[in-house]
C-alpha cells in the first residue's frame, strides 16, 4: 500500500528508514569533501610551487651569470699586470744581479705599481724560489727574503706558462688570488713576478643570498656564509689533499664536507638542494656557472622558504575558499529548515503575544503602586540632603576657625626666629655704638631692616587663607636663600661645623661630580620653582631642628630625651643634589637620630618633643606644606651612619643668562 492517510478504517503508512542508514550517509558525504578539499589544496599548492620554482630558477641564472661575469671581469683586469711587470728592466735587472741598489730600485717601482694598480701586493721571485724584492718591503710581514718554491703558482711560471692559483698566504696569513709570469733575459727565465689580488670583497657584493666559489678541487674558498668557508662540495681523495697540504694551500687547517644533500635536479644546470642535516635543515636552489680560467666554479643559492611558503599560502586560501562554499551551502539548507520552522512558530508566537498583553497590564499596576512609592522616597531624600548640606556649611565654619588658629600659631611660631635675631642685633648694636663703630653698627641696623622687613612679608602670609595659593612658577635662588639663612643663623651655628657641597648629575652620564658649595657665589643655574621667602622658611626650620639635635638637649620634632649629640664636635652637612629637572637639599646632622615611634608623626601639625614652651610642633608641618604647594616635597629619615637626614626636593627652574632674577642677587 503506497505512504499516505485513509479515511474511515484505513491505517496510516509511514516509510521505515533506520538510524544507521542515516549516519552512513553523514560519514559518506563527510568523507566526499574531505576528499575534495585535500584535492583542492593538493592541485593548489603544486601549481604554485611549480611556478614559483620556475620563477627562482630564472632569476637566479640572471644572478649567477651577472655575478660570474663581474668576477671575470675583475679576474681579467688583473691579467696582464703579471706580464707588464717581467717586461720591466728593474724587475730583469735585480734578478740578474741582486745589488743593494738593484733591489731599493725594483721595491720602490713595486710600491708605486702596486699603489696604483690597487692589488694587494707585488713581488719578484728568483728561479731558487727566493723573494728578492717586493711591494711591502718597508712593513713587518714583508715578502722580501720568504721562500715560495713549494706554490704551485711558482712552478707554473718557472717552467714558462702562466701561474694561477688561490691560497690562504704563508706570511700574511691573508687569503689571495695569485697570478704570475715568468720574467725572460735574453730569452731565458731568470725569476717570476706574481701580483696578489684580495678575493674577499667579492663573498659581499650580492649577499642578500647565499653565494660561494670553489676551486678545481670543489673547495668553498669564497663564501657570504663565513661557517661555509674552506669545506668541500665534494669528498676530496687522497693525493688531492696532499696536494693541498704540501702546497700550503690552505693553511694546513682541516677542510670537512660540507652537509649538502640534492633533492631534485631542474633544467638549465639547477638543482634543489638541503645544507645541513635533519628534517629542518633549509633548501636552496642552487645555480652554478664556470669560470673559466681559472678553473673555479660559481654557485648561487635562492632560498626555496619564499616559494614553499607562498604553496602553503595559497593551498591555505584555496582550502578556506572551499570550506567557506561548504559552510554557504550549509547555510542555505539550514535556512530552509528554519524558514519551515518559523511558519510554525508563527501560530505559537501569537498566543504568546495575547498572554503577554495580559502579563503587562498586570505588571503596569505593580509598577504605578511602586512609582508611588518611590517620590515619596525621594521627597524624603530631599529633605535629608538639605539638613545636611546646613551641616556641612556650619562645619565648614568651624574648620575655618580651626585652621585659623592653626595658622596663627604657626606665624607665632615662625616670628619666633627673627625676633631672637633682633634681639641679638640690637644688643651687639648698642655694644657697637659704645665703641664708636658706625660702620658696623650700620651693618647691623640694615640687617635688622631686613628682618623686620621678612616678619612682615611672614604676617601677609594670613592673606593665603582667603586667597588663591601662590603660583608654582615664583623661584628663588638657591644659593641666595642659604646666604640669608646662614647668615640669621649665624650666633646659632658658632661652634658647629656646616659643610655645603654641590653634586651634579649630568643627563647619560653614569658619574656624578661633587664639588665645595660656596653660598657667596652666586650660582645662576641653581634656582628653584618656589618662593624665596618660603624657602627660607623651610630652610631655617630644618636648620634650625639640626642645630637642636646637635645642641645641648635633642629638640624640635626629633624625640626629647635621647642623647643630644655624639662625642663628636657637632655638625651639619647641606648637600645639593643638581639633577635636570629638580634640585634635592639634604640637611643631615650627626645627632642621635628620629626614634621610630616619632618618624611615623614628624609632619603632624602640633605634634613636639620639646618640653613645654619651647616648640609649638608647627615648624615641620609648615615646611611640609610648602614643598607639596611648590610642587615638591619634603622626606625625613635616619642616615646610615647616624643622625637624622631631611631632604627637600623641588622642581628645578631653566633660568636664562640675562635673566633679571640672578643678574643682581
Amino acid at each position: 500500500m503506497p505512504s499516505g492517510y485513509t479515511m474511515g478504517y484505513a491505517t496510516i503508512t509511514v516509510p521505515y528508514r533506520p538510524e544507521s542508514t542515516n549516519v552512513t550517509r553523514r560519514l559518506l558525504i563527510l568523507f566526499a569533501l574531505v576528499a575534495g578539499l585535500v584535492a583542492a589544496c593538493g592541485l593548489t599548492w603544486s601549481i604554485t610551487w611549480r611556478g614559483g620554482i620556475d620563477t627562482l630558477r630564472r632569476n637566479a641564472a640572471v644572478r649567477v651569470d651577472r655575478t660570474t661575469n663581474a668576477l671575470k671581469s675583475t679576474l681579467e683586469r688583473y691579467e696582464s699586470l703579471p706580464y707588464l711587470l717581467a717586461e720591466h728592466p728593474f724587475v730583469q735587472d735585480v734578478l740578474v744581479s741582486s745589488t743593494a741598489p738593484n733591489v731599493e730600485r725594483a721595491n720602490r717601482y713595486l710600491e708605486d705599481l702596486n699603489g696604483h694598480a690597487r692589488a694587494t701586493a707585488t713581488y719578484i721571485i728568483q728561479t731558487d724560489g727566493l723573494c728578492v724584492a717586493a711591494s711591502n718591503w718597508h712593513e713587518p710581514d714583508s715578502f722580501v727574503g720568504a721562500g715560495y718554491q713549494f706554490r704551485p703558482y711558482f712552478m707554473d711560471a718557472v717552467k714558462g706558462g702562466v701561474g694561477r692559483f688561490f691560497g690562504i698566504g704563508t706570511i700574511s696569513h691573508d687569503p689571495g688570488y695569485y697570478i704570475s709570469q715568468p720574467v725572460r733575459r735574453d730569452g731565458k727565465i731568470v725569476g717570476v713576478a706574481v701580483v696578489k689580488l684580495n678575493l674577499e670583497w667579492f663573498q659581499g657584493v650580492d649577499a642578500a643570498e647565499p653565494l660561494i666559489v670553489t676551486d678545481d678541487h670543489g673547495v668553498i674558498f669564497l663564501s657570504s656564509v663565513p661557517a661555509w668557508k674552506y669545506h668541500t662540495v665534494r669528498p676530496l681523495s687522497g693525493a688531492v689533499t696532499d696536494s693541498i697540504y704540501q702546497t700550503r694551500q690552505y693553511a694546513q687547517q682541516e677542510i670537512p664536507p660540507l652537509p649538502v644533500t640534492i633533492e631534485r635536479t631542474l633544467e638549465g644546470d639547477a638543482q634543489i638542494v638541503r645544507v645541513g642535516g635533519g628534517r629542518y635543515a633549509p633548501r636552496y636552489l642552487a645555480s652554478r656557472r664556470a669560470i673559466g680560467e681559472p678553473d673555479w666554479q660559481l654557485i648561487t643559492m635562492a632560498s626555496v622558504a619564499p616559494v614553499d611558503a607562498d604553496a602553503r599560502n595559497a593551498a591555505i586560501v584555496t582550502g578556506f575558499g572551499y570550506i567557506t562554499l561548504c559552510l554557504l551551502a550549509f547555510y542555505w539548507r539550514m535556512r530552509r529548515a528554519r524558514v519551515r520552522e518559523m511558519m510554525r512558530s508563527r501560530e505559537l508566537l501569537q498566543r504568546a503575544y495575547a498572554e503577554l498583553n495580559q502579563r503587562v497590564a498586570e505588571r503596569t499596576a505593580d509598577l504605578s503602586q511602586a512609582n508611588d512609592q518611590l517620590k515619596k522616597e525621594v521627597s524624603e531624600r530631599t529633605r535629608a540632603e538639605q539638613e545636611l548640606r546646613a551641616a556641612h556649611d556650619e562645619l565648614i565654619q568651624a574648620s575655618k576657625l580651626a585652621a585659623l588658629g592653626q595658622m596663627a600659631a604657626g606665624i607665632t611660631h615662625e616670628l619666633n626666629q627673627p625676633l631672637a635675631a633682633l634681639r641679638g642685633f640690637s644688643d651687639n648694636t648698642r655694644v657697637l655704638l659704645d665703641r664708636g663703630d658706625q660702620a658696623s653698627a650700620r651693618e647691623n641696623l640694615e640687617a635688622i631692616a631686613a628682618l623686620t622687613e621678612r616678619m612682615g612679608k611672614i604676617t601677609n602670609q594670613l592673606k593665603l587663607f582667603v586667597g588663591r595659593a601662590r603660583p608654582r612658577s615664583a623661584r628663588a635662588p638657591l644659593a641666595r636663600a642659604l646666604r640669608n639663612v646662614l647668615a640669621l643663623l649665624q650666633k646659632r651655628l658658632q661652634g658647629v661645623d656646616v659643610t655645603l657641597t654641590v653634586v651634579e648629575n649630568e643627563a647619560g652620564a653614569e658619574t656624578q661630580t661633587r664639588t665645595r658649595f660656596d653660598p657667596s657665589d652666586e650660582h645662576p643655574e641653581l634656582v628653584a620653582n618656589c618662593d624665596d621667602l618660603r624657602l627660607e622658611q623651610v630652610l631655617i626650620n630644618l636648620l634650625g631642628n639640626a642645630l637642636d639635635a646637635t645642641g645641648d638637649g635633642a629638640g624640635g620634632n626629633l624625640g626629647a630625651g635621647h642623647p643630644s649629640a655624639a662625642a663628636a664636635r657637632p655638625r651639619i652637612e647641606i648637600e645639593i643634589e643638581a639633577a635636570a629637572a629638580t634640585l634635592s637639599i639634604s640637611v643631615h646632622d650627626n645627632g642621635p637620630g628620629i626614634p621610630d615611634d616619632v618618624l611615623p608623626r614628624l609632619f603632624e601639625p602640633f605634634f613636639t618633643t620639646k618640653e613645654m614652651g619651647q616648640g609649638l610642633g608647627l615648624g615641620l608641618a609648615i615646611s611640609s606644606s610648602i614643598a607639596r604647594d611648590s610642587g615638591g616635597s619634603l622626606v625625613a629619615r635616619n642616615a646610615p651612619d647616624g643622625g637624622a637626614l631631611f631632604v627637600l626636593t623641588l622642581r628645578r627652574a631653566r633660568v636664562q643668562a640675562t635673566d633679571p632674577l640672578t643678574a643682581g642677587s
